[in-house]
């Protein structure tokens, strides 16, 4: 990040976002700039140095709280001059407030600068589609008889076998009269590699993901190639890592936080909400992108040991692009969590709380 940049970082943070195409919820890094907001995904421990979208921020009006979404009490709505609706949720009351200020103070300064003026900014961000069930679209896509065909390829001298190229997706879309049109078809298809339904192969496609806007991740391309997620088989395979009990829920509430976590099974690092209790002492942690208010796992403090990691190199044990800010907890059952703050503070502050409950 050049300096001029990180001087008008006005705010950054975790927040969970619901989609436009598909109303899930999806973990992302939030920056808050004097005349926009930025969001970045996380991949394998480390933020993605291309941005996923903005929101621009002249003449959007925030509703906080809101609470028409029903399980999620921390949302806050932020609507564009143009009427298209994000809705944002924070990790606790507080954390939703100050974002809710911060962003309200933004606005204000860009109205007073601008003399009350109304613009019409908004990028497209693909919300002419409706609200589309990805999973029916991959169910048709793997069709014997009318889905996509999978063939080898060849791109610069390499050959790809069972993939298919991102125009013929493209295609299939419109010809099944899932779309009415290519850009509309591109849209859908980037929601699909968002989601993982849909994997890149190849350099030219991987390129693409890597540098592309939000909407234009996937590319109506003869050369760009695609297949299917490996991955499919075992969605939904997990299952919470402990069993938890009523009375591990019951103590009182310490600290509430995003932070990064490491799958002891696939190693790979996921954005989960964490929540510290007291009497009695456990630390639980929640998949934010779920409506379920149970926990995906949690373990007692008891006997607990909780050490910071070092930031100079990989420790062992840790996997993935990781860039810092980690910390280790052993339970008395001798099972390692892998932990990831946003930051070094974050990270201390954590270590500090736990330390207080063990």
């Amino acid at each position: 990040m050049d300096t001029d940049k990180k001087t008008s970082t006005l705010r950054e943070g975790f927040l969970v976002k619901r989609g436009h195409i598909v109303h899930n919820w999806k973990a992302r890094w939030f920056v808050l700039m004097p005349d926009k907001l930025l969001y970045y995904k996380y991949e394998g421990g480390k933020r993605d140095s291309c941005q996923r979208g903005k929101i621009l921020l002249k003449d959007c009006v925030l509703t906080c709280p809101f609470l028409d979404c029903e399980n999620r009490p921390l949302v806050f709505k932020l609507q564009t001059v143009n009427g298209v609706d994000h809705f944002l949720e924070a990790c606790s009351r507080e954390e939703r407030d100050e974002w809710a200020a911060d962003i309200t103070a933004a606005v204000d300064r860009l109205r007073a600068a601008d003399g009350g003026k109304m613009t019409n900014q908004e990028e497209p961000d693909g919300s002419q589609l409706h609200n589309i069930d990805l999973s029916k679209v991959l169910d048709s896509m793997y069709d014997v008889h009318s889905g996509m065909k999978m063939s080898t390829h060849v791109e610069q001298g390499s050959s790809y076998s069972n993939c298919f190229s991102g125009s013929a997706v493209v295609d299939w879309l419109v010809f099944m009269q899932l779309v009415l049109t290519r850009v509309e078809a591109v849209t859908l298809a980037s929601a699909l590699l968002e989601e993982g339904f849909l994997r890149t192969v190849g350099l030219k496609s991987v390129e693409a993901l890597r540098t592309a806007g939000l909407s234009e991740q996937f590319m109506d391309d003869s050369t760009a190639l695609y297949s299917f997620s490996e991955n499919l088989k075992k969605r939904g395979s997990v299952k919470a890592e402990t069993s938890l009990s009523a009375v591990e829920l019951s103590g009182k509430v310490i600290k509430r936080g995003f932070l990064l976590k490491q799958g002891h099974r696939r190693k790979n690092w996921k954005v989960r909400l964490f929540v510290l209790r007291s009497e009695p002492a456990f630390l639980h942690y929640y998949d934010p992108t779920k409506d379920d208010l149970s926990p995906a796992g949690g373990f007692s403090l008891r006997s607990c040991l909780v050490s910071s990691l070092d930031d100079n190199g990989v420790p062992s044990g840790v996997k993935g692009n990781i860039q810092g800010n980690l910390f280790k907890i052993i339970t008395h059952s001798d099972t390692h969590y892998f932990i990831q703050a946003p930051t070094q503070q974050e990270k201390m502050d954590w270590i500090d709380a736990i330390r207080e409950q063990t």
